[in-house]
């Protein structure tokens, strides 16, 4: 990683991938039980050295093709100068109630500290109370940061800062606006949701429900982690980027099953024009709303209902052409592959795009639409070359990773696209 700033820019879903943060999984994800691991968002626990052996293929795939910054390099970056690290360290200990820990934690080093704000900080037993609790960390352990997309999104050159749904999460959210803000990076405009909305428990947003679509032209769930209160925040930031005509599309997602967690879990572009759909929710009649927020010289002029985003979006002269995750035939392998992330994308260049290797039938399903099936080693060991390639769906092995309930495109938050 050199150390020039660059500036951030997400125009589209699709435009080649130049750079991206990921985090590595760590011991963090196991220092879950099965007793806690509802409360850490997970419905299983997973097994780390096969999850990254997986998350390799993620990982060196993306390093052939991008610049990669890995968030406790960044952390630890912070962490070197004195006046952001107490200021992380205070605000920490004031939104997680540890106040008597900020003088041992200012002790530490940037080393150290980085691995603990991510790994977790075992409590000390000082009273009756503390050891009476039900809780081994002041500090919980970080299990859902190898999901990247959701502490934070690029929108143009604006990094959002997402205010969380649950407040195990809430630490990524302000490591990732310690990174923003520190000027040290990237060259940005940081939009804290928590501090525009003055922690507003209503308010939540989550990057995995954030699709930008076009410059002028913003795709968002509406579900269990992003509010309408959320988007309101967003739209009026959205509003407040140049002028002319924007377009901010919702689409309402059910609260259960879990796997419906984002948007991004039931649509994501592969392509220009061409996007992965969860059938049922996207196609089939469902009583989930679209609605269409239509913005004109930074005010919202008018607020409509839609009959679905494909419907929508081809109004707005974007028609997509698309790809149902788990094939046409079954319903039943629809909804086995959208369970593992079957819907979930990362593209990396325009119908250039990452997928796990366990969803079959909507790797047939691609394959009948002019994708190629490429195992991720290929890419790696350079026996695929993706310069001169057309469409292809590269795979990663998915046994571990599905389980914290995620796809690529979860586990990668692009900072800049061509």
């Amino acid at each position: 990683m050199t150390e020039s700033k660059i500036s951030l820019n997400i125009q589209s879903e699709v435009g080649k991938l130049e750079a991206v943060i990921l985090h590595y999984p760590g011991a963090e994800v196991e220092n879950m039980t099965p007793r806690n691991a509802q409360r850490a968002l997970y419905s299983d626990i997973l097994n780390l050295s096969i999850a990254r052996k997986e998350y390799d293929q993620l990982q060196g795939v993306l390093q052939k093709t991008s610049r990669v910054y890995e968030v406790s390099d960044l952390l630890t970056k912070v962490l070197e100068r004195e006046d952001l690290k107490e200021n992380l360290i205070l605000k920490i200990s004031e939104m997680e109630q540890v106040s008597g820990y900020v003088d041992y934690l200012m002790k530490l080093s940037p080393q150290n500290l980085s691995k603990i704000l991510i790994e977790g900080l075992p409590i000390k037993i000082n009273t009756l109370t503390d050891f009476l609790r039900d809780e081994y960390y002041a500090l919980k352990p970080l299990y859902n940061f190898y999901f990247t997309r959701d502490a934070s999104a690029i929108i143009g050159n604006n990094a959002i800062v997402c205010k969380m749904a649950n407040n195990v999460r809430l630490r990524e959210s302000l490591i990732m606006d310690a990174i923003f803000q520190s000027g040290l990076f990237f060259d940005s405009n940081t939009i804290n949701t928590y501090d525009l909305s003055r922690n507003n428990p209503m308010v939540k947003v989550e990057g995995g429900d954030i699709l930008v679509i076009r410059d002028n032209i913003l795709l968002v769930g509406n579900g269990s982690r992003t509010s309408s209160q959320g988007i309101d925040l967003l739209v009026q930031e959205f509003c407040k980027t140049d002028t002319g005509k924007k377009h901010v599309i919702v689409q309402q997602l059910p609260e259960s099953p879990e796997s419906f967690i984002h948007l991004d879990m039931v649509f994501t572009m592969l392509d220009s024009n061409t996007a992965m759909v969860y059938k049922p929710l996207i196609m089939g009649s469902s009583p989930y709303q679209t609605v269409h927020i239509q913005i004109e010289n930074g005010k919202v002029v008018k607020i409509s209902s839609a009959t679905g985003i494909l419907s929508l979006l081809k109004k707005l002269g974007i028609e997509i052409d698309p790809v149902v995750c788990g094939g046409k035939a079954d319903d039943w392998d629809q909804e086995r592959e959208q369970w593992h992330s079957g819907a979930n994308f990362l593209a990396i260049a325009p119908g250039k795009v990452i997928s796990y290797a366990r969803n079959i039938h909507t790797l047939e399903e691609l394959s009948k639409n002019g994708f190629e099936i490429v195992a991720a080693r290929d890419i790696i060991n350079d026996n695929y070359n993706l310069e001169t390639s057309k469409r292809c769906v590269i795979t990663i092995e998915g046994s571990e990773l599905p389980r914290g309930g995620g796809g690529p495109r979860c586990m990668t938050m692009p900072l800049r696209r061509s």
